[in-house]
This record gives C-alpha cells, sequence and structure tokens, in this order.
C-alpha cells in the first residue's frame, strides 16, 4: 500500500462501528480520510480529533456535491446504512429509502466528481435462508427481509454502474462483526443494541443488579443445541479487508463481491458460555419467540477472499474475539458516554 499514501478517502458512516475502527486502519496506513455521518446511529466521539468530519445525511444531495467538490476524493467506503432485521420487517420503506435510495444519491455524487473506486458494506443476510453451509459467494442470493433485499439491491445497482461508467466496486458480505481494540479504547456502543456478544456482556455487568436476562429468540432451530449459529468476525479483521479492497481495485479493477467470515458457526447458548468463562459472571437469559426473517444458520466460506485479496484473519478464535470485547465494555459501560 505504499502508493496509497496521498490518496483521500470518504468514508460514510464512519461514525459507526465498523466504518470507525476501518477509519483508524487507513489512517495508521497513512491515507487522508475524510468522515462523513449523520449521527443516527454513529458517535462523533468514534471519529479521531482533527479528522475532517461532515454532519451529513446522503439525501442531502447538496452537501454531498458540495463535500466532493471540496475534497477530490480518489475512493469511497460506505457504511452508512440501517441494519436492524427486524425494524426492516416492519418499516421496509425507512429501509428502501435511506439504504437504497442514499446509496444512489452517494453514486450520482462519484459519478459527477469522476471517482470510481467504491467498496460496499454488504451483508450474509442476502443469501437469506442457506441452502449450502459453508456459503460460498455463488450461492443463489434470496434475501428474506428488507435490510437483505436492500443489500442484494445495492450490489445489482454496482454491477450495473461498473457496466455504464466504469465504476471499480468491492462489495464485502459480512457475516457477524464483534470484538473491539484489543487496547479497549474503541468498541461497539449501539443505542438500541441487538448484537448478541454486547447484550450477553451487558447483561454479565449488571447480573450482580437483578439486571434483565438475555433473551434467546427461538430454542427449536434445526441446529445442535436447537438455537441459531452464526459466523463472528473480528472488527480489526473487517477492517483489514477494506484496505486489501482498495488495493484490488487499484491493481485489478471491475467489480466483484466477497464474504467475510471465519468459517466457524457458534450458537447463541455456545456464545452466552464463552462470555460466562471470559467474564467469569453467570449470565441470565430466557428463552423468547423466534424474530422474523432469522435463519437458522449462517457461516461463510471465506476461500475467495483470501485466494484472491490474501486476508486472513488475526481473530479467529471466538474466546479472543469475546476477550476484546469484554474489556471495551467493562471499562467502558456507557460506551462512548465514558
Amino acid at each position: 500500500m505504499e502508493g496509497y499514501a496521498a490518496m483521500r478517502v470518504l468514508i460514510t458512516g464512519g461514525a459507526g462501528y465498523i466504518g470507525s475502527f476501518t477509519n483508524r486502519v487507513l489512517m495508521e496506513k497513512g491515507l487522508e480520510t475524510v468522515v462523513l455521518d449523520n449521527l443516527a446511529t454513529g458517535h462523533r466521539d468514534a471519529v479521531p480529533k482533527g479528522a475532517p468530519f461532515i454532519r451529513a445525511d446522503l439525501s442531502e444531495m447538496e452537501l454531498l456535491q458540495s463535500a466532493f467538490r471540496s475534497y477530490h476524493f480518489d475512493a469511497v467506503l460506505h457504511f452508512a446504512a440501517y441494519s436492524l432485521v427486524g425494524e426492516s420487517v416492519e418499516h421496509p420503506l425507512k429501509y428502501y429509502q435511506n439504504n437504497v435510495a442514499g446509496t444512489v444519491n452517494l453514486l450520482r455524487a462519484m459519478k459527477s466528481a469522476g471517482v470510481r473506486r467504491f467498496v460496499f458494506s454488504s451483508s450474509a443476510a442476502l443469501y437469506g435462508n442457506p441452502i449450502e453451509i459453508p456459503i460460498e459467494e455463488e450461492h443463489q442470493v434470496t434475501p428474506i427481509n428488507p435490510y437483505g433485499r436492500s443489500k442484494a439491491m445495492i450490489e445489482e445497482i454496482l454491477e450495473d454502474c461498473s457496466s455504464a461508467w466504469g465504476l471499480n466496486s468491492v462489495a464485502l458480505r459480512y457475516f457477524n462483526a464483534a470484538g473491539a481494540s484489543p487496547s479497549g479504547d474503541m468498541g461497539e456502543d449501539h443505542r438500541n443494541e441487538t448484537h448478541l456478544i454486547p447484550l450477553v456482556l451487558r447483561a454479565a455487568m449488571g447480573a450482580g443488579q437483578a439486571g434483565e436476562p438475555v433473551r434467546v429468540f427461538g430454542m427449536d432451530y434445526d441446529t445442535p443445541d436447537g438455537t441459531c449459529l452464526r459466523d463472528y468476525i473480528h472488527v480489526v479483521d473487517l477492517a483489514e479487508a477494506h484496505v486489501l479492497a482498495l488495493d484490488w481495485m487499484e491493481r485489478v479493477g471491475g467489480c466483484t463481491w466477497f464474504n467475510l467470515g471465519n468459517e466457524r458457526g457458534f450458537s447463541v447458548r455456545e456464545i452466552i458460555h464463552v462470555c460466562e468463562a471470559i467474564s467469569g459472571i453467570s449470565i441470565p437469559w430466557k428463552p423468547a419467540a423466534k424474530r422474523s426473517g432469522d435463519p437458522a444458520i449462517l457461516v461463510a466460506s471465506s476461500k475467495k477472499i483470501k485466494r484472491e485479496l490474501g486476508w486472513s484473519p488475526r481473530y479467529s478464535e471466538i474466546r479472543d474475539i469475546v476477550r476484546t470485547a469484554w474489556t471495551w465494555h467493562s471499562s467502558h459501560p456507557r460506551g462512548y458516554g465514558d
């Protein structure tokens, strides 16, 4: 990445969980970054002091175009999206408006400014209920909720833009992002938390205060212990993949997509047990009804990104992922509010 020192990258959603970690990795590698975020779910404190920050929404076309005129970006990393599966089922138009229409506005601004490198934050949700495990990129795309459908629609739009005006793009299909910085100074902080590991660790922190038990949604899935299986990938490993995606567009170019996972599945009950082992606290939980749009098993094949981009996870053990999360949550019980 030596030739990238002069590259300037726009990071939409750069005040959010994965975007803020990716921003840090890019800055450490000498790239110049500008963060654009509406702070609906992100945190201003997750953006490094002194880093250019634009508070704007992707629906604000004039502000978008002004940003591209002011900074002359070389590439865009796009994280800004709503991402709650259950909410997307209840409010589909909110998701299509924000995720799909917002991305179209961003691509319009890029086209006008002549910017032709785009890394997209996609999702394993577009695979729906998988037929084969582990899931490879050639698996059929049949999302079962509006959130997943919004990601699938955007990937199709990227293919069309590649054909029409030469956009280079990489869609990174995340499985379950998790973990925090090993130093404990950055981590996951959602106002409406739905991710399992932080929910379980928060329950551990409140266990001595009669806190609410963790709800386990569904106990009769076709899995070894009846609870959902998910593939957890450390947020730092996700961030590193975005740097490799920029390098791929420089070396190869075109339009492609890659899975990002650890290629191992862990059930909800297994995650609770690991969190208990790391925290040393017995964590209360209770069964709850299944959630609409939740597949039983999502486990990645990451062979393609390992082969073509040379990516490999540094945090492949679930205990190491949970340990970094525990360091963050136990030292920042109020997240960035601390």
